[in-house]
Protein backbone atom coordinates (compact mmCIF):
# COMPACT_ATOMS: atom_id res chain seq x y z
CA UNK A 1 0.00 0.00 0.00
CA UNK A 2 2.69 2.24 0.74
CA UNK A 3 4.56 1.55 -2.40
CA UNK A 4 1.77 2.17 -4.25
CA UNK A 5 1.18 5.91 -2.78
CA UNK A 6 4.56 6.58 -3.27
CA UNK A 7 4.26 5.51 -6.93
CA UNK A 8 1.36 7.94 -7.16
CA UNK A 9 2.99 10.79 -5.22
CA UNK A 10 5.91 10.55 -7.92
CA UNK A 11 3.43 10.63 -10.58
CA UNK A 12 1.57 13.62 -9.27
CA UNK A 13 4.83 15.44 -8.59
CA UNK A 14 6.34 15.10 -12.11
CA UNK A 15 2.78 16.24 -13.26
CA UNK A 16 2.56 19.54 -11.32
CA UNK A 17 5.94 19.69 -12.25
CA UNK A 18 5.54 20.00 -15.72
CA UNK A 19 2.29 21.55 -15.56
CA UNK A 20 4.16 24.61 -14.24
CA UNK A 21 7.21 24.20 -16.53
CA UNK A 22 4.69 24.36 -19.50
CA UNK A 23 3.31 27.95 -18.05
CA UNK A 24 -0.18 26.01 -18.18
CA UNK A 25 -3.34 28.82 -17.34
CA UNK A 26 -5.34 26.42 -15.50
CA UNK A 27 -6.46 28.32 -12.58
CA UNK A 28 -10.08 27.93 -12.72
CA UNK A 29 -9.90 24.16 -13.78
CA UNK A 30 -7.87 23.52 -10.34
CA UNK A 31 -10.80 25.68 -8.47
CA UNK A 32 -13.19 23.77 -10.22
CA UNK A 33 -11.30 20.39 -9.19
CA UNK A 34 -10.55 21.42 -5.49
CA UNK A 35 -14.61 22.34 -4.98
CA UNK A 36 -15.17 18.37 -6.56
CA UNK A 37 -13.39 16.90 -4.09
CA UNK A 38 -15.02 19.68 -1.23
CA UNK A 39 -18.08 17.93 -2.12
CA UNK A 40 -16.87 14.81 -2.66
CA UNK A 41 -15.72 14.65 1.07
CA UNK A 42 -18.71 16.35 2.38
CA UNK A 43 -21.69 15.38 0.74
CA UNK A 44 -20.94 12.47 -1.19
CA UNK A 45 -22.21 10.02 2.36
CA UNK A 46 -25.45 11.95 1.53
CA UNK A 47 -25.65 11.23 -1.96
CA UNK A 48 -24.61 7.51 -1.72
CA UNK A 49 -27.45 6.71 0.95
CA UNK A 50 -29.75 8.37 -1.23
CA UNK A 51 -28.93 6.78 -4.15
CA UNK A 52 -28.89 3.24 -2.29
CA UNK A 53 -32.55 3.96 -0.98
CA UNK A 54 -30.65 3.72 2.57
CA UNK A 55 -32.51 5.07 5.61
CA UNK A 56 -30.81 6.15 9.06
CA UNK A 57 -32.10 4.08 11.74
CA UNK A 58 -32.30 3.92 15.32
CA UNK A 59 -31.47 2.09 18.23
CA UNK A 60 -35.45 1.21 18.56
CA UNK A 61 -35.71 0.26 14.67
CA UNK A 62 -32.39 -2.28 14.57
CA UNK A 63 -31.50 -2.98 17.72
CA UNK A 64 -29.42 -6.14 17.08
CA UNK A 65 -27.43 -4.28 14.46
CA UNK A 66 -26.68 -0.99 15.90
CA UNK A 67 -25.93 -3.50 19.36
CA UNK A 68 -23.44 -5.67 17.24
CA UNK A 69 -22.29 -2.47 15.96
CA UNK A 70 -21.61 -0.96 19.01
CA UNK A 71 -19.56 -3.81 20.73
CA UNK A 72 -17.68 -3.63 17.63
CA UNK A 73 -16.67 -0.02 17.98
CA UNK A 74 -15.67 -0.93 21.96
CA UNK A 75 -13.17 -3.60 20.59
CA UNK A 76 -11.83 -1.63 17.80
CA UNK A 77 -11.69 1.36 20.09
CA UNK A 78 -14.33 3.42 17.60
CA UNK A 79 -16.37 6.48 17.80
CA UNK A 80 -19.97 5.01 16.91
CA UNK A 81 -21.22 5.76 13.55
CA UNK A 82 -24.31 6.40 12.25
CA UNK A 83 -26.27 3.36 10.79
CA UNK A 84 -28.15 3.43 8.04
CA UNK A 85 -30.00 0.31 6.49
CA UNK A 86 -31.33 -0.27 2.75
CA UNK A 87 -34.36 -2.11 1.43
CA UNK A 88 -32.41 -4.25 -0.61
CA UNK A 89 -32.47 -7.43 -1.77
CA UNK A 90 -29.10 -7.43 -2.82
CA UNK A 91 -26.55 -8.83 0.07
CA UNK A 92 -24.20 -6.28 0.78
CA UNK A 93 -22.57 -3.35 3.03
CA UNK A 94 -20.66 -0.19 3.08
CA UNK A 95 -19.22 2.69 4.95
CA UNK A 96 -18.96 6.00 4.11
CA UNK A 97 -17.53 9.39 5.81
CA UNK A 98 -14.34 11.33 5.69
CA UNK A 99 -13.58 11.26 9.33
CA UNK A 100 -14.20 8.57 11.96
CA UNK A 101 -16.81 10.51 13.64
CA UNK A 102 -18.56 11.44 10.59
CA UNK A 103 -18.88 8.28 9.40
CA UNK A 104 -21.94 5.64 8.18
CA UNK A 105 -21.90 2.20 8.27
CA UNK A 106 -24.70 0.74 5.79
CA UNK A 107 -25.92 -2.67 5.56
CA UNK A 108 -29.00 -3.80 3.20
CA UNK A 109 -31.54 -6.16 4.43
CA UNK A 110 -30.89 -8.70 1.90
CA UNK A 111 -27.07 -9.13 3.74
CA UNK A 112 -28.43 -9.03 6.97
CA UNK A 113 -31.14 -11.93 5.95
CA UNK A 114 -28.60 -14.24 4.47
CA UNK A 115 -25.72 -14.35 6.88
CA UNK A 116 -25.77 -15.53 10.54
CA UNK A 117 -24.71 -13.34 13.55
CA UNK A 118 -21.17 -14.18 13.31
CA UNK A 119 -20.95 -13.56 9.54
CA UNK A 120 -22.78 -10.29 9.59
CA UNK A 121 -20.20 -9.32 12.63
CA UNK A 122 -17.40 -9.91 10.11
CA UNK A 123 -19.01 -8.12 7.69
CA UNK A 124 -19.54 -4.73 9.75
CA UNK A 125 -16.45 -5.27 11.07
CA UNK A 126 -14.53 -5.11 7.70
CA UNK A 127 -16.85 -1.82 7.43
CA UNK A 128 -15.64 -0.18 10.64
CA UNK A 129 -11.98 -1.32 9.41
CA UNK A 130 -12.37 0.80 6.67
CA UNK A 131 -13.61 4.20 8.56
CA UNK A 132 -10.81 3.58 11.09
CA UNK A 133 -8.32 3.45 8.23
CA UNK A 134 -10.24 6.78 7.10
CA UNK A 135 -10.41 5.23 3.51
CA UNK A 136 -12.91 7.47 2.10
CA UNK A 137 -10.63 10.25 2.82
CA UNK A 138 -6.93 8.34 1.38
CA UNK A 139 -8.97 8.13 -1.85
CA UNK A 140 -10.45 11.54 -2.22
CA UNK A 141 -7.13 12.75 -1.57
CA UNK A 142 -5.23 10.28 -4.05
CA UNK A 143 -7.62 11.09 -6.77
CA UNK A 144 -6.85 14.55 -6.49
CA UNK A 145 -4.51 15.11 -9.16
CA UNK A 146 -6.00 12.24 -11.32
CA UNK A 147 -9.31 14.16 -11.66
CA UNK A 148 -7.29 17.16 -12.79
CA UNK A 149 -5.56 15.44 -15.55
CA UNK A 150 -8.62 13.68 -16.19
CA UNK A 151 -10.47 17.52 -16.66
CA UNK A 152 -7.75 18.86 -18.63
CA UNK A 153 -7.81 15.59 -20.93
CA UNK A 154 -11.39 16.27 -21.83
CA UNK A 155 -11.22 19.82 -22.53
CA UNK A 156 -8.49 19.93 -24.04
CA UNK A 157 -9.49 17.33 -26.95
CA UNK A 158 -13.34 18.88 -26.63
CA UNK A 159 -11.44 22.69 -26.66
CA UNK A 160 -8.79 22.64 -29.04
CA UNK A 161 -6.82 24.02 -26.29
CA UNK A 162 -8.93 27.04 -24.68
CA UNK A 163 -8.23 26.52 -21.29
CA UNK A 164 -5.87 29.77 -20.49
CA UNK A 165 -7.31 31.80 -22.66
CA UNK A 166 -4.14 32.79 -24.76
CA UNK A 167 -2.24 32.39 -28.27
CA UNK A 168 0.32 30.40 -26.71
CA UNK A 169 -1.96 27.28 -25.81
CA UNK A 170 -1.95 25.71 -29.15
CA UNK A 171 1.58 25.66 -28.96
CA UNK A 172 3.77 23.15 -27.44
CA UNK A 173 3.14 23.70 -24.33
CA UNK A 174 0.08 23.16 -24.00
CA UNK A 175 0.10 20.07 -26.22
CA UNK A 176 2.76 18.85 -23.70
CA UNK A 177 0.24 19.63 -20.96
CA UNK A 178 -2.72 17.14 -22.33
CA UNK A 179 -0.31 14.38 -23.51
CA UNK A 180 1.21 14.75 -19.81
CA UNK A 181 -2.41 15.05 -18.38
CA UNK A 182 -3.42 11.82 -20.47
CA UNK A 183 -0.70 9.44 -19.35
CA UNK A 184 -1.08 10.67 -15.40
CA UNK A 185 -4.70 10.03 -16.11
CA UNK A 186 -3.94 6.56 -17.20
CA UNK A 187 -1.39 5.30 -14.53
CA UNK A 188 -2.99 7.02 -11.62
CA UNK A 189 -5.90 4.81 -12.72
CA UNK A 190 -4.45 1.94 -12.51
CA UNK A 191 -2.32 2.85 -9.11
CA UNK A 192 -5.91 3.67 -7.33
CA UNK A 193 -7.14 0.64 -8.39
CA UNK A 194 -4.39 -1.17 -7.14
CA UNK A 195 -4.52 1.23 -3.55
CA UNK A 196 -8.53 -0.04 -3.17
CA UNK A 197 -7.49 -3.63 -3.62
CA UNK A 198 -4.94 -3.58 -1.21
CA UNK A 199 -7.26 -1.37 1.31
CA UNK A 200 -9.78 -4.26 1.02
CA UNK A 201 -7.15 -6.67 1.96
CA UNK A 202 -6.33 -4.59 4.96
CA UNK A 203 -10.08 -4.09 5.68
CA UNK A 204 -10.35 -7.97 5.81
CA UNK A 205 -7.28 -8.46 8.20
CA UNK A 206 -8.50 -5.80 10.05
CA UNK A 207 -12.55 -7.14 10.85
CA UNK A 208 -10.19 -10.56 11.54
CA UNK A 209 -8.51 -9.07 14.31
CA UNK A 210 -11.11 -7.04 15.63
CA UNK A 211 -13.26 -10.41 15.75
CA UNK A 212 -10.70 -12.94 16.25
CA UNK A 213 -12.77 -15.37 13.54
CA UNK A 214 -11.38 -14.65 10.15
CA UNK A 215 -13.17 -17.95 8.98
CA UNK A 216 -16.82 -16.26 9.72
CA UNK A 217 -15.74 -13.22 7.48
CA UNK A 218 -14.45 -16.03 5.01
CA UNK A 219 -17.89 -17.97 5.20
CA UNK A 220 -19.67 -14.33 4.40
CA UNK A 221 -18.00 -13.32 1.63
CA UNK A 222 -18.16 -16.60 0.09
CA UNK A 223 -22.22 -16.76 0.65
CA UNK A 224 -22.33 -13.06 -0.25
CA UNK A 225 -20.69 -13.80 -3.72
CA UNK A 226 -23.09 -17.09 -4.46
CA UNK A 227 -25.76 -15.21 -3.56
CA UNK A 228 -24.92 -11.79 -5.75
CA UNK A 229 -25.35 -13.91 -8.74
CA UNK A 230 -29.15 -14.93 -7.80
CA UNK A 231 -29.76 -10.92 -7.98
CA UNK A 232 -31.71 -9.66 -11.26
CA UNK A 233 -29.00 -7.86 -13.23
CA UNK A 234 -30.89 -4.52 -13.37
CA UNK A 235 -30.06 -4.14 -9.66
CA UNK A 236 -27.23 -5.16 -10.24
CA UNK A 237 -26.08 -2.35 -12.52
CA UNK A 238 -28.23 0.12 -10.73
CA UNK A 239 -26.04 -0.55 -7.84
CA UNK A 240 -22.80 -0.89 -10.05
CA UNK A 241 -21.43 2.85 -8.80
CA UNK A 242 -21.05 1.66 -5.53
CA UNK A 243 -18.82 -0.62 -6.34
CA UNK A 244 -15.68 0.91 -4.95
CA UNK A 245 -17.60 0.90 -1.23
CA UNK A 246 -19.19 -2.50 -1.26
CA UNK A 247 -17.54 -5.63 0.78
CA UNK A 248 -18.16 -7.65 -2.41
CA UNK A 249 -18.52 -5.91 -5.50
CA UNK A 250 -22.15 -6.70 -7.65
CA UNK A 251 -20.03 -7.57 -10.76
CA UNK A 252 -18.89 -10.87 -9.14
CA UNK A 253 -16.99 -12.73 -12.51
CA UNK A 254 -15.48 -9.60 -13.51
CA UNK A 255 -13.38 -8.92 -9.67
CA UNK A 256 -11.65 -12.02 -10.04
CA UNK A 257 -8.14 -10.97 -10.24
CA UNK A 258 -8.22 -8.08 -12.84
CA UNK A 259 -6.44 -5.01 -13.17
CA UNK A 260 -9.60 -3.72 -14.36
CA UNK A 261 -11.02 -4.54 -10.09
CA UNK A 262 -11.67 -2.18 -6.98
CA UNK A 263 -11.16 -5.50 -5.26
CA UNK A 264 -8.85 -8.23 -5.08
CA UNK A 265 -10.73 -11.78 -6.24
CA UNK A 266 -11.97 -13.72 -4.13
CA UNK A 267 -9.75 -16.63 -4.04
CA UNK A 268 -6.89 -14.05 -3.26
CA UNK A 269 -9.19 -12.82 0.37
CA UNK A 270 -10.37 -16.62 1.62
CA UNK A 271 -6.85 -17.48 1.41
CA UNK A 272 -5.47 -14.67 3.40
CA UNK A 273 -8.04 -15.00 5.45
CA UNK A 274 -7.05 -18.51 6.26
CA UNK A 275 -3.73 -17.99 6.67
CA UNK A 276 -4.31 -15.05 9.07
CA UNK A 277 -7.24 -17.87 11.00
CA UNK A 278 -3.71 -20.42 11.29
CA UNK A 279 -1.57 -17.85 12.66
CA UNK A 280 -4.26 -17.23 15.03
CA UNK A 281 -4.76 -20.43 16.30
CA UNK A 282 -1.04 -21.19 16.49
Amino acid sequence: MLLTMFLLGLVYAGFVAIFLAAGAGATLMLVIIGAMVFAQLFLSDKIALRAMGAREVSPEEAPGLHALIERLCIQADLPKPKVAVADLEMPNAFALGRSQKKATVCATTGIMNLLSPAELEGVMAHELAHVKNRDVLVMTIASFFASVAAMITQFGFIFGGGMGGGDDDEGPGFLAVLLVSLLVYVISFFLMLALSRYREFSADRGAALTTGRPSALSSALMKISGQMQTVPQQDLRAAGEMNAFFIVPTSVKGAIQSIFSTHPSMDQRIARLGELERQLQA
